[in-house]
Protein backbone atom coordinates (compact mmCIF):
# COMPACT_ATOMS: atom_id res chain seq x y z
CA UNK A 1 0.00 0.00 0.00
CA UNK A 2 1.46 3.30 -1.61
CA UNK A 3 1.77 6.40 1.36
CA UNK A 4 -0.49 9.41 0.63
CA UNK A 5 0.69 11.94 -1.30
CA UNK A 6 0.40 15.57 0.03
CA UNK A 7 1.63 19.02 -2.35
CA UNK A 8 3.81 21.95 -0.63
CA UNK A 9 5.47 25.11 -1.20
CA UNK A 10 9.15 25.48 -0.35
CA UNK A 11 10.18 28.64 0.44
CA UNK A 12 13.56 29.39 1.17
CA UNK A 13 15.72 32.67 1.48
CA UNK A 14 19.58 32.04 1.63
CA UNK A 15 22.51 34.13 3.30
CA UNK A 16 22.81 36.27 -0.23
CA UNK A 17 19.82 37.54 0.95
CA UNK A 18 18.99 38.51 -2.30
CA UNK A 19 14.90 36.97 -3.06
CA UNK A 20 13.30 33.97 -2.53
CA UNK A 21 13.53 30.58 -4.31
CA UNK A 22 10.05 28.63 -4.58
CA UNK A 23 8.96 25.65 -5.28
CA UNK A 24 5.85 23.08 -5.55
CA UNK A 25 6.33 19.89 -4.66
CA UNK A 26 4.23 16.49 -4.21
CA UNK A 27 5.77 13.82 -2.12
CA UNK A 28 4.82 11.23 0.17
CA UNK A 29 7.59 12.61 3.14
CA UNK A 30 9.52 9.12 2.40
CA UNK A 31 10.59 8.31 -1.53
CA UNK A 32 7.90 9.32 -3.93
CA UNK A 33 8.75 12.76 -5.15
CA UNK A 34 7.49 15.04 -8.31
CA UNK A 35 8.73 18.57 -8.76
CA UNK A 36 5.97 20.57 -9.87
CA UNK A 37 7.30 23.99 -10.69
CA UNK A 38 10.09 26.40 -9.85
CA UNK A 39 10.35 30.40 -9.20
CA UNK A 40 12.63 33.26 -8.27
CA UNK A 41 11.16 36.41 -6.95
CA UNK A 42 13.56 38.94 -6.05
CA UNK A 43 13.91 41.64 -3.11
CA UNK A 44 13.85 44.93 -3.84
CA UNK A 45 16.88 46.89 -3.33
CA UNK A 46 15.64 48.82 0.01
CA UNK A 47 14.53 45.52 1.10
CA UNK A 48 17.75 43.50 0.63
CA UNK A 49 19.82 46.62 1.75
CA UNK A 50 18.01 46.61 5.47
CA UNK A 51 18.99 42.73 5.30
CA UNK A 52 22.45 42.64 4.98
CA UNK A 53 22.73 46.06 7.50
CA UNK A 54 20.97 44.82 10.04
CA UNK A 55 22.33 40.95 9.53
CA UNK A 56 25.81 43.13 10.13
CA UNK A 57 24.78 44.77 13.33
CA UNK A 58 23.87 41.93 15.25
CA UNK A 59 26.81 40.26 16.68
CA UNK A 60 24.98 38.77 19.68
CA UNK A 61 22.37 38.13 21.72
CA UNK A 62 22.58 41.84 23.07
CA UNK A 63 21.94 42.97 19.50
CA UNK A 64 18.74 40.90 19.00
CA UNK A 65 17.54 42.75 22.13
CA UNK A 66 18.50 46.03 21.06
CA UNK A 67 17.31 46.32 17.67
CA UNK A 68 13.71 44.34 18.03
CA UNK A 69 12.09 47.23 16.90
CA UNK A 70 13.68 47.19 13.65
CA UNK A 71 13.70 43.43 12.93
CA UNK A 72 9.87 43.17 14.12
CA UNK A 73 9.21 45.46 11.07
CA UNK A 74 11.17 43.75 9.19
CA UNK A 75 10.03 40.12 9.78
CA UNK A 76 6.42 41.22 9.00
CA UNK A 77 7.64 42.47 5.58
CA UNK A 78 9.12 39.63 4.68
CA UNK A 79 6.26 37.42 5.91
CA UNK A 80 4.14 39.74 3.81
CA UNK A 81 6.59 39.50 0.17
CA UNK A 82 6.71 35.46 1.23
CA UNK A 83 2.69 35.41 1.85
CA UNK A 84 2.29 37.53 -1.60
CA UNK A 85 4.09 34.61 -3.31
CA UNK A 86 2.04 31.62 -1.78
CA UNK A 87 -1.05 33.40 -2.70
CA UNK A 88 -0.28 34.21 -6.30
CA UNK A 89 1.05 30.22 -6.60
CA UNK A 90 -2.00 29.27 -5.31
CA UNK A 91 -4.37 31.02 -7.65
CA UNK A 92 -2.81 29.75 -10.69
CA UNK A 93 -2.48 26.11 -9.39
CA UNK A 94 -5.59 24.40 -9.07
CA UNK A 95 -4.79 21.58 -7.42
CA UNK A 96 -5.19 21.89 -3.39
CA UNK A 97 -1.67 22.77 -1.29
CA UNK A 98 -1.52 21.32 1.82
CA UNK A 99 1.36 22.71 3.36
CA UNK A 100 3.93 25.62 2.92
CA UNK A 101 7.34 25.15 4.35
CA UNK A 102 8.63 28.60 5.38
CA UNK A 103 12.67 28.73 5.99
CA UNK A 104 12.14 32.43 6.74
CA UNK A 105 15.59 34.57 6.56
CA UNK A 106 18.62 33.87 8.72
CA UNK A 107 19.65 36.83 10.54
CA UNK A 108 21.85 35.28 13.18
CA UNK A 109 23.35 31.62 13.65
CA UNK A 110 24.78 30.62 16.96
CA UNK A 111 24.62 27.09 17.79
CA UNK A 112 26.71 27.68 20.87
CA UNK A 113 24.71 30.20 22.61
CA UNK A 114 21.58 28.27 21.24
CA UNK A 115 20.46 31.07 18.73
CA UNK A 116 18.99 29.87 15.32
CA UNK A 117 17.38 33.56 14.36
CA UNK A 118 14.88 33.52 10.90
CA UNK A 119 12.88 36.18 10.25
CA UNK A 120 9.52 34.89 9.34
CA UNK A 121 6.53 34.94 10.98
CA UNK A 122 4.25 31.74 10.63
CA UNK A 123 1.45 32.75 12.37
CA UNK A 124 0.65 35.79 10.36
CA UNK A 125 1.60 33.47 7.14
CA UNK A 126 -0.98 31.10 7.71
CA UNK A 127 -3.58 34.02 8.61
CA UNK A 128 -2.58 35.73 4.92
CA UNK A 129 -2.47 32.14 3.12
CA UNK A 130 -5.18 30.32 4.37
CA UNK A 131 -2.99 27.39 4.76
CA UNK A 132 -1.05 25.08 7.45
CA UNK A 133 2.54 26.44 7.36
CA UNK A 134 5.49 24.89 8.90
CA UNK A 135 8.34 27.09 10.05
CA UNK A 136 11.03 27.53 12.52
CA UNK A 137 12.72 24.15 11.58
CA UNK A 138 15.52 24.20 13.34
CA UNK A 139 15.06 24.98 17.16
CA UNK A 140 13.79 21.27 18.32
CA UNK A 141 17.17 20.33 16.56
CA UNK A 142 19.16 23.13 18.70
CA UNK A 143 17.29 22.03 21.50
CA UNK A 144 18.24 18.43 21.24
CA UNK A 145 21.70 19.73 21.04
CA UNK A 146 22.12 19.92 17.66
CA UNK A 147 23.58 22.68 15.50
CA UNK A 148 20.29 23.31 13.37
CA UNK A 149 22.23 23.13 10.07
CA UNK A 150 22.47 21.37 7.91
CA UNK A 151 18.42 20.43 6.88
CA UNK A 152 18.81 19.64 3.19
CA UNK A 153 20.67 16.10 3.73
CA UNK A 154 17.81 14.21 4.62
CA UNK A 155 16.43 15.23 1.05
CA UNK A 156 19.51 14.58 -0.77
CA UNK A 157 19.13 10.91 0.66
CA UNK A 158 16.05 11.13 -1.30
CA UNK A 159 17.58 12.53 -5.12
CA UNK A 160 20.83 10.19 -4.06
CA UNK A 161 18.31 6.97 -4.42
CA UNK A 162 16.81 8.38 -8.00
CA UNK A 163 20.05 9.36 -9.10
CA UNK A 164 21.56 6.28 -8.85
CA UNK A 165 18.42 4.39 -10.43
CA UNK A 166 17.97 6.60 -13.35
CA UNK A 167 21.77 7.59 -14.19
CA UNK A 168 23.43 4.63 -12.68
CA UNK A 169 25.84 6.61 -10.14
CA UNK A 170 27.24 3.79 -7.98
CA UNK A 171 27.20 4.83 -3.84
CA UNK A 172 29.00 6.41 -1.83
CA UNK A 173 27.24 9.77 -3.69
CA UNK A 174 27.95 13.16 -1.90
CA UNK A 175 26.13 16.55 -2.67
CA UNK A 176 28.34 19.74 -2.77
CA UNK A 177 25.95 22.81 -1.99
CA UNK A 178 27.78 25.93 -2.04
CA UNK A 179 25.31 28.80 -0.80
CA UNK A 180 26.49 31.66 1.52
CA UNK A 181 28.51 28.78 3.54
CA UNK A 182 29.36 25.60 1.79
CA UNK A 183 28.05 22.11 3.35
CA UNK A 184 28.62 18.39 2.22
CA UNK A 185 25.98 15.63 2.60
CA UNK A 186 27.46 12.06 2.17
CA UNK A 187 25.10 9.23 1.24
CA UNK A 188 26.88 5.96 1.80
CA UNK A 189 24.15 3.21 0.49
CA UNK A 190 21.62 3.10 -0.85
CA UNK A 191 19.44 1.10 1.75
CA UNK A 192 20.31 1.15 4.85
CA UNK A 193 18.99 2.89 8.50
CA UNK A 194 19.43 6.66 7.71
CA UNK A 195 20.65 7.10 11.34
CA UNK A 196 23.69 5.26 10.14
CA UNK A 197 23.46 6.35 5.89
CA UNK A 198 23.56 9.94 6.24
CA UNK A 199 26.81 12.08 7.24
CA UNK A 200 26.49 15.90 6.71
CA UNK A 201 28.80 19.16 7.71
CA UNK A 202 28.94 22.59 7.01
CA UNK A 203 32.38 22.64 5.53
CA UNK A 204 33.80 26.45 5.05
CA UNK A 205 32.80 29.43 3.47
CA UNK A 206 30.40 29.56 0.37
CA UNK A 207 29.74 32.44 -1.82
CA UNK A 208 29.59 34.67 1.38
CA UNK A 209 33.23 35.97 1.33
CA UNK A 210 33.01 36.71 -2.54
CA UNK A 211 29.73 38.35 -2.35
CA UNK A 212 30.91 40.79 0.55
CA UNK A 213 34.11 41.67 -1.39
CA UNK A 214 32.19 42.70 -4.23
CA UNK A 215 29.56 44.71 -2.71
CA UNK A 216 32.06 46.62 -0.95
CA UNK A 217 34.49 47.08 -3.34
CA UNK A 218 31.94 47.52 -6.51
CA UNK A 219 28.18 48.53 -7.51
CA UNK A 220 27.56 44.75 -8.14
CA UNK A 221 26.50 42.19 -5.43
CA UNK A 222 28.25 39.10 -6.61
CA UNK A 223 30.69 38.31 -8.84
CA UNK A 224 29.05 37.19 -11.45
CA UNK A 225 29.98 33.43 -12.96
CA UNK A 226 33.20 34.13 -11.32
CA UNK A 227 34.40 36.77 -14.53
CA UNK A 228 35.69 39.32 -11.64
CA UNK A 229 37.91 36.64 -10.18
CA UNK A 230 39.16 35.42 -13.36
CA UNK A 231 40.12 38.74 -14.23
CA UNK A 232 42.52 39.37 -11.45
CA UNK A 233 45.41 37.92 -9.86
CA UNK A 234 45.89 36.09 -6.64
CA UNK A 235 48.00 37.36 -4.45
CA UNK A 236 49.83 34.48 -3.07
CA UNK A 237 51.86 35.91 -0.50
CA UNK A 238 48.58 37.04 1.24
CA UNK A 239 46.87 33.55 0.37
CA UNK A 240 49.63 31.99 2.36
CA UNK A 241 49.30 33.99 5.33
CA UNK A 242 45.38 33.23 5.70
CA UNK A 243 45.88 29.98 5.20
CA UNK A 244 48.85 29.33 7.88
CA UNK A 245 46.84 32.08 10.20
CA UNK A 246 43.07 30.41 9.65
CA UNK A 247 42.08 26.62 10.46
CA UNK A 248 38.77 25.12 10.42
CA UNK A 249 39.58 22.71 13.34
CA UNK A 250 36.56 20.70 13.67
CA UNK A 251 33.63 20.21 11.45
CA UNK A 252 30.95 19.11 14.14
CA UNK A 253 30.00 22.91 14.38
CA UNK A 254 27.45 24.64 12.10
CA UNK A 255 28.67 27.96 10.51
CA UNK A 256 27.32 31.51 9.89
CA UNK A 257 29.03 34.31 7.56
CA UNK A 258 30.11 35.97 10.39
CA UNK A 259 32.54 33.29 10.89
CA UNK A 260 34.53 34.61 8.12
CA UNK A 261 36.19 38.13 7.26
CA UNK A 262 37.41 39.52 3.88
CA UNK A 263 39.89 41.93 6.05
CA UNK A 264 43.16 40.09 5.12
CA UNK A 265 42.28 41.26 1.34
CA UNK A 266 42.20 44.77 2.17
CA UNK A 267 44.50 47.09 -0.09
CA UNK A 268 44.11 44.67 -3.26
CA UNK A 269 42.24 45.69 -6.35
CA UNK A 270 38.97 44.55 -7.09
CA UNK A 271 40.16 41.91 -9.33
CA UNK A 272 42.82 40.84 -7.31
CA UNK A 273 40.94 40.64 -3.99
CA UNK A 274 38.05 38.70 -6.06
CA UNK A 275 40.77 36.03 -7.15
CA UNK A 276 42.57 35.47 -4.18
CA UNK A 277 39.49 35.49 -1.89
CA UNK A 278 37.76 33.05 -4.18
CA UNK A 279 40.53 30.70 -4.23
CA UNK A 280 41.01 30.87 -0.01
CA UNK A 281 37.42 29.99 -0.17
CA UNK A 282 38.18 26.82 -2.95
CA UNK A 283 40.92 25.91 -0.99
CA UNK A 284 38.39 25.26 2.58
CA UNK A 285 35.80 23.51 0.75
CA UNK A 286 38.40 21.00 -0.63
CA UNK A 287 39.87 20.52 2.87
CA UNK A 288 36.01 19.85 3.47
CA UNK A 289 35.78 17.27 0.58
CA UNK A 290 39.03 16.10 1.89
CA UNK A 291 37.81 15.54 4.87
CA UNK A 292 34.55 13.08 3.90
CA UNK A 293 36.51 11.70 1.77
CA UNK A 294 39.22 10.06 4.90
CA UNK A 295 39.57 6.33 4.89
CA UNK A 296 37.55 6.17 1.42
CA UNK A 297 39.13 4.64 -1.38
CA UNK A 298 35.94 4.03 -3.25
CA UNK A 299 35.08 6.37 -6.59
CA UNK A 300 33.02 9.49 -5.28
CA UNK A 301 30.98 11.66 -7.54
CA UNK A 302 29.95 14.88 -5.80
CA UNK A 303 26.90 16.95 -7.37
CA UNK A 304 27.08 20.38 -6.84
CA UNK A 305 23.96 22.88 -6.02
CA UNK A 306 23.70 26.08 -4.78
CA UNK A 307 24.86 29.68 -6.69
CA UNK A 308 28.18 28.74 -5.75
CA UNK A 309 28.53 26.16 -9.16
CA UNK A 310 27.99 28.60 -11.53
CA UNK A 311 30.87 30.56 -9.86
CA UNK A 312 33.38 28.44 -13.06
CA UNK A 313 36.89 29.86 -11.55
CA UNK A 314 35.73 28.94 -7.98
CA UNK A 315 34.57 25.20 -9.28
CA UNK A 316 38.30 25.11 -11.06
CA UNK A 317 39.65 26.15 -8.00
CA UNK A 318 38.67 23.33 -5.89
CA UNK A 319 39.37 20.67 -8.45
CA UNK A 320 42.92 22.48 -8.46
CA UNK A 321 43.12 21.72 -5.10
CA UNK A 322 42.08 17.97 -5.56
CA UNK A 323 43.99 17.45 -8.16
CA UNK A 324 45.61 14.18 -6.94
CA UNK A 325 42.62 12.81 -5.09
CA UNK A 326 42.06 10.64 -8.66
CA UNK A 327 38.36 8.83 -6.91
CA UNK A 328 37.07 12.57 -6.35
CA UNK A 329 34.75 13.63 -9.65
CA UNK A 330 32.89 16.87 -9.16
CA UNK A 331 29.87 17.24 -11.40
CA UNK A 332 27.00 20.17 -11.32
CA UNK A 333 23.58 18.63 -10.24
CA UNK A 334 22.43 19.97 -13.12
CA UNK A 335 23.69 17.40 -15.53
CA UNK A 336 21.37 14.99 -13.89
CA UNK A 337 18.28 16.82 -14.43
CA UNK A 338 18.19 18.75 -11.41
CA UNK A 339 17.88 22.44 -11.01
CA UNK A 340 20.75 23.77 -8.94
CA UNK A 341 19.34 26.73 -8.14
CA UNK A 342 16.63 25.27 -6.50
CA UNK A 343 16.99 22.14 -4.32
CA UNK A 344 16.96 23.87 -0.98
CA UNK A 345 13.26 25.53 -1.87
CA UNK A 346 12.83 21.46 -2.85
CA UNK A 347 13.78 20.74 0.30
CA UNK A 348 11.80 22.78 2.91
CA UNK A 349 8.58 21.61 1.13
CA UNK A 350 9.69 18.21 1.56
CA UNK A 351 10.80 18.85 5.20
CA UNK A 352 7.33 20.47 5.81
CA UNK A 353 5.55 17.11 4.83
CA UNK A 354 7.68 15.12 7.06
CA UNK A 355 7.36 17.77 9.80
CA UNK A 356 3.75 17.06 9.45
CA UNK A 357 4.08 13.13 9.13
CA UNK A 358 6.05 13.80 12.88
CA UNK A 359 9.32 12.22 10.77
CA UNK A 360 12.79 13.42 11.83
CA UNK A 361 14.43 15.91 9.54
CA UNK A 362 17.68 15.86 11.70
CA UNK A 363 20.09 13.15 12.46
CA UNK A 364 22.94 12.94 14.64
CA UNK A 365 25.50 12.57 12.00
CA UNK A 366 24.09 15.70 10.38
CA UNK A 367 23.49 18.30 12.51
CA UNK A 368 25.07 16.33 15.98
CA UNK A 369 21.73 16.53 17.65
CA UNK A 370 21.27 13.32 20.32
CA UNK A 371 18.56 11.46 18.96
CA UNK A 372 16.82 11.85 15.28
CA UNK A 373 14.50 14.49 15.22
CA UNK A 374 11.43 15.88 14.42
CA UNK A 375 11.34 20.32 13.17
CA UNK A 376 8.81 22.59 12.12
CA UNK A 377 6.44 24.38 14.27
CA UNK A 378 2.99 23.86 12.23
CA UNK A 379 0.48 26.59 12.82
CA UNK A 380 -3.16 27.00 10.83
CA UNK A 381 -3.96 30.13 11.84
CA UNK A 382 -7.20 30.86 9.81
Amino acid sequence: MKNKLYTAIGLMSGTSMDGVDVSLIRSDGFNRFTNILDKYFEYNESLHQELIELRNLIINLDDLKKFTSRLNKLEREITVFHSKIVCDLSLKYQDKIDFVGFHGQTIFHNPKLKISKQLGDGRLMSQLVKKEVIYDFRQEDIANKGQGAPLTPIFHNLLSRRINEKHQINFPICFLNIGGISNITKIIKKDEKLEENLEAFDSGPGNCMIDEWVRKNSKNNFDENGLIAKSGKINQLILNQVIDNFKIDSFDKSLDVKDFDISFARGLSLEDGCATITNFTAYLIAKGIEHADQNNNKSIKYLICGGGRKNSFLIKNIKDYLINKKNISLSSIDDYDLDGDYIESQAFGYLAIRSFLNLPISYPKTTGCETPTVGGNIVKNF
